[in-house]
């Protein structure tokens, strides 16, 4: 024999009601056994207690509200069942009975605990006879069960306690004279003296267990609108799947720590008898659902699922070192318990001077107000350091009976939290070892489930979500070869990275399921919406995902001045904009401190050299103990170029108007001839040596023309630039006359820095160069005598969005593993 339970979600509205009858009768057919339990209507029971409220202050709208529910089961009962059976004693009875208990309690102006549970029976009593009938009406005898006269309780009204002794009893005594298939109220009870009580809100999958245990069903089932237990909620975290299979022990710490799949209670009944409960969809019969037994999940995974309870509320209380704390811990949680308030996290500091707590929201209120009377005498002496109730937090439960067996557990779930910026303030490992709980901000909850659950199970496959500003000759770029690498990072790498946002000077566009690679331009154009100013940074900090990076692409200062907002939210940076690392000293260095405080990285190799290893080759040397003596090089690849190909022959002007459409040049070139983006590099080379330097320290050479107004637009300055060509071909005269060539030179020694063109001959190493080719000299402590020369490609864009690539695997490897 089965027990199967129908909740409130799958008798929601007719339409799902047959489906429910239906898959009944399947079992039937196929030879089962079987008795149902179901609850109310979806919504009613909330909708009878509104009611009841409602009248009891008085309020004559409450019989609109009844009018409501009346016609709601009627129509349900017609549909269903037929006119006949909506017009029975038996129906209309049930309905008279509502108005009158709702009208007593109007004219009272009273609803007590057990009028209450009285009230909330008839939401099961009028489903479960509508059910009875439909099912006789679809061909297959059902018999209506009033679980009131099998189900024996204590009066504590809304949450009976079950006499199992005597419960037992009378459900045996009934299936003895009817074993076919009972339709069983769900919820309810009653005590010796036949008073109705309810089991607890949820207590329809109670009243299934208690059938099954007392009947040694072979199972017993709980159909909901999932697929079972699965690994977390799937509205927080859509990745999370079902389980096949857990422990009684492990469904029970995880409804109790906000599995809203399981009523916590209901493992009980089953246990001693090793009852199997299966939890099965509604909407998807076919799947096998979760299976609940007493065997033990050891040695099949680290982890079984995580839960969380959205909203509870934490004290801390923190004494004097002439309090005790054990005192005062003992007499917080007898004076809780004398009030039946239960703690859902205890820790306290082995220092024995605090304790913390949490209570879910309701109790707030009085918690308060019993620890604060209870403590009244030591915070009038001055023993009570700290007394804090902390409002906007959640509890987040990891859960597993494996815990035990592996070592290194809670290092993952409180690395996962910490590089994710995620802060711990409270947390406990039960006695039980079964779970490791943690209260973070709520407002954290989402991020913080999703990260443990790709660590746990998802760690053969990282996510890492990309807000990418910029679609230019950069970004563009940037998105091909993240497509054309996609495969290869998630096959060798385990790195699966998303493209969530996308923002440039027009528009933003923010998906956090993510925007195909192959499709970007077109989603992009079709449905990004106007950028307005700030929007896309508030959008991708709310959005508050897990293993994030913030690409920036452009060379915008307004988007470098988001850097420290998007720091402090946990969001890693990768970028080959400047700006930011060669404005103010004092920028630069908040900049590396808020990526070290919120334990996020900040990269940009690209800043120097596009992609090549310039930037961590100073990093390491400095690691090592080296010092940076003397920084040379020439840093602009645009002027590398242009200088490459001027030594050769040609015009200056015609040399800087290829450069321009080939995109080696900034958007405007004269900043590349005024030296500012040489400069930059210098600046931004020497601090990462270990030096203080402003831009105003740099003395540096413009190359644009005396006599060419600043004022005009970049494309007028290439229209008249071929006019002041003279004076560069007098310049490479006078280099090629001393055998040697132009080179648009950085350099900082013993701090003075400066960049120029210089002429350098045969024997210099910045002679040798071609293209767009960087190089840069580092003389150290340890390369004194041979400087380290760094050279190659200095701009384009795939060079440029190769180490914007190579950064962003970086960060996905580090938020992977264990390193830093």
């Amino acid at each position: 024999m089965k027990i199967i339970k129908f909740g409130g979600s799958s008798v929601g509205s007719p339409a799902r009601i047959r489906e429910v009858i239906q898959v009944c009768k399947d079992l039937i057919n196929n030879g089962e056994t079987v008795s149902v339990v179901f609850s109310a209507f979806q919504g009613v029971t909330d909708t009878l207690i509104r009611t009841a409220q409602t009248a009891a202050a008085g309020d004559h709208s409450y019989v609109n509200e009844f009018e409501s529910l009346k016609k709601r089961h009627t129509d349900a009962c017609r549909e269903l069942a037929g006119e006949d059976a909506a017009k029975e004693e038996k129906f209309s009875g049930l309905l008279n009975d509502l108005e009158q208990v709702l009208y007593g309690i109007y004219l009272l102006k009273e609803l007590t605990p057990r009028s209450l549970d009285y009230v909330m029976s008839f939401g099961e009593r009028l489903s479960c006879l509508i059910i009875s009938e439909a099912f006789n009406a679809s061909g297959q005898q059902a018999v209506y069960t009033d679980a009131r006269l099998l189900v024996k309780t204590d009066a504590a009204f809304g949450y009976g306690k079950v006499n199992f002794q005597e419960t037992n009893r009378l459900i045996r005594e009934y299936f003895a004279v009817s074993p076919g298939l009972n339709i069983i109220t769900g919820f309810i009870g009653s005590t010796a003296n036949n008073e109705t009580t309810t089991l607890g809100r949820g207590g329809s999958d109670y009243t299934a267990a208690i059938f099954g245990a007392a009947l040694r069903a072979e199972e017993v089932q709980i159909w909901t609108d999932v697929d079972g237990v699965l690994t977390a909620d799937p509205r927080k975290v859509k990745a999370a799947f079902t389980i096949d299979s857990i422990s009684y022990y492990e469904a029970m710490e995880m409804s109790h720590f906000g599995a809203k799949v399981l009523y916590p209670p209901t493992i009980h009944p089953v246990l001693h008898d090793n009852i199997p409960i299966r939890i099965k969809n509604t909407l998807n019969p076919s799947h096998p659902g979760t299976l609940i037994t007493g065997s033990d999940s050891s040695g099949k995974r680290k982890v079984t699922g995580i839960s969380s309870i959205d909203k509870v509320t934490l004290f801390k209380i923190s004494v004097t070192g002439l309090a005790s704390i054990t005192d005062i811990t003992s007499r917080i949680f007898s004076v809780l318990s004398s009030r039946s308030v239960s703690a859902l996290l205890v820790s306290q500091a082995s220092s024995e001077q605090s304790i913390c707590f949490s209570v879910l929201p309701e109790n707030t209120e009085r918690v308060t107000e019993l620890v604060q009377n209870e403590l009244r005498h030591e915070m009038a002496d001055g023993y009570i350091r700290e007394f804090i109730c902390e409002t906007g937090v959640s509890l987040l439960a990891v859960v597993g009976e494996n815990l035990l067996n592996n070592p290194g557990i809670s290092g993952q779930v409180f690395q996962a939290l910490g590089k994710n910026g995620i802060s711990i303030l409270a947390a406990a490992q039960g006695s039980s070892r079964l779970n490791i709980s943690t209260v973070i901000k709520t407002e954290d909850l989402s991020k913080a489930l999703n990260a443990i659950h790709d660590t746990f199970f998802l760690s053969d496959r990282k996510r890492i979500n990309l807000f990418i500003a910029g679609t230019g000759l950069i970004g563009r770029t940037l998105f091909t070869q993240i497509r054309n690498q996609l495969n290869f990072l998630l096959e060798n790498l385990n790195t699966d990275l998303r493209i969530i946002g996308i923002v440039n000077t027009r528009r933003m566009l923010i998906d956090q399921e993510g925007i195909d690679v192959n499709e970007w331009e077109e989603r992009f154009e079709r449905e990004g919406v106007e950028r307005q100013n700030g929007a896309f940074f508030s959008r991708m900090i709310s959005s508050n995902l897990p293993n994030s990076i913030f690409v920036d692409c452009t060379s915008s200062s307004e988007v470098m001045e988001k850097y420290l907002q998007v720091l402090s939210a946990s969001i890693s940076i990768v970028t080959p904009n400047k700006k930011a690392n060669s404005s103010s000293y004092d920028y630069y260095l908040q900049l590396k401190k808020a990526a070290r405080q919120y334990n996020v990285k900040f990269l940009y190799e690209t800043n120097v050299g596009a992609g090549l290893p310039v930037i961590n080759t100073i990093n390491d040397l400095v690691l090592s103990g080296d010092s940076i003596l003397r920084i040379e090089g020439v840093l602009s690849g645009t002027l590398s170029y242009i200088f490459n190909k001027f030594s050769e022959g040609g015009r200056f002007s015609d040399i800087l108007k290829e450069s321009h459409k080939m995109g080696y040049t900034e958007p405007d070139p004269r900043e590349d001839l005024r030296g500012i983006d040489a400069a930059r590099k210098l600046l931004i080379l020497v601090r990462e040596g270990g030096y203080r330097l402003e831009p105003e320290d740099i003395q540096t050479e413009n190359l644009i023309p005396p006599g060419i107004s600043p004022d005009i637009t970049s494309e007028e300055f290439l229209e008249i630039l071929p006019r002041y060509d003279h004076i560069f071909d007098e310049l490479r005269e006078k280099a090629r006359s001393s055998g040697g060539v132009l080179r648009y030179i950085a350099s900082w020694e013993e701090g003075k820095a400066s960049v120029k063109l210089r002429v350098v001959d045969k024997t210099h190493p910045f002679y040798c160069l071609s293209s767009n080719d960087n190089v840069i000299s580092l003389k150290t402590v340890y390369y004194n005598e041979r400087p380290m020369i760094v050279q190659g490609p200095g701009a384009g864009a795939r060079v440029t969005s190769g180490g914007i690539l190579a950064d962003i695997v970086r960060i996905a490897n580090y938020l992977q593993n264990n390193g830093s």
